[in-house]
């Protein structure tokens, strides 16, 4: 039903995550990022596991820390799938008995992969060895690979609908919050489409806000 994964940049310190599934919007409920970290919850899903995730990251929980407390927190623990990456570059995961089909998790350098209903169990590793294979490129490309080498591994049982990708950096919001809510088509290039469409003006956003008088026009209807 899900596929996912965290990942940090060890030389910038940002922080990201990608997932997509056969479920409509999945972004919406299952990936929690903030520049403390990611915290991903899915299976039979429980938001409220990935705000009090992110809330014990951004009090100094290292991943581990939170999957401990996060497992005794909320009912239905049994239920659940959870996986955690803190700015450290730690990760820590959780997969309830009632974890779906094939449902497992892999852990990588910075980074950490979870899924379940699951092609074949070669997805995840998959995932972590496209996340790894470019330490030099942008954090969002590297998700992006990631994802695109677990669909070639097989990736769900089923097809995939939703998706979504979401970087933070230096800032308190995130600087890449992309989500492809559901595809008919291909949703993976559907969202790749969409980052490419957004990474020109990536930074051009971040300048809007801190010193507007720096910013760009685009050109629009009352944008001089």
């Amino acid at each position: 039903m899900t596929i996912s994964l965290a990942g940090r940049c060890a030389r910038t310190g940002a922080m990201g995550g990608i997932i997509s599934s056969s479920s409509p919007a999945v972004a919406s409920r299952c990936l929690w990022v903030s520049s403390q970290g990611v915290v991903m919850t899915q299976n039979v899903t429980d938001p409220v596991l990935g705000i009090l995730g992110i809330k014990l990251l951004e009090q100094g929980y290292g991943a581990s820390g939170v999957i401990s407390q996060l497992t005794c927190a909320r009912p239905h623990i049994d239920w659940r799938q959870l996986a955690a990456l803190d700015s450290s570059g730690q990760a820590q995961t959780f997969t309830g008995s009632q974890g779906l089909g094939i449902a497992a998790t892999a852990i990588g350098q910075d980074c950490v992969a979870a899924g379940n209903m699951l092609a074949n169990e070669a997805v995840l590793e998959a995932m972590v060895r496209g996340f790894e294979s470019d330490p030099y490129a942008y954090i969002a490309e590297r998700l992006l690979n990631a994802l695109k080498s677990g669909l070639a591994a097989g990736g769900e049982a089923g097809p995939v609908h939703s998706a979504g990708l979401t970087v933070h950096d230096s800032d308190l919001w995130p600087c890449v919050d992309l989500r492809i809510d559901w595809s008919d088509s291909s949703v993976f290039d559907d969202l790749q489409g969409l980052w490419q469409r957004y990474q020109p003006q990536m930074r051009d956003y971040v300048t809007r806000a801190r010193n507007p008088k720096d910013a760009p026009s685009y050109g629009v209807p009352g944008d001089p």
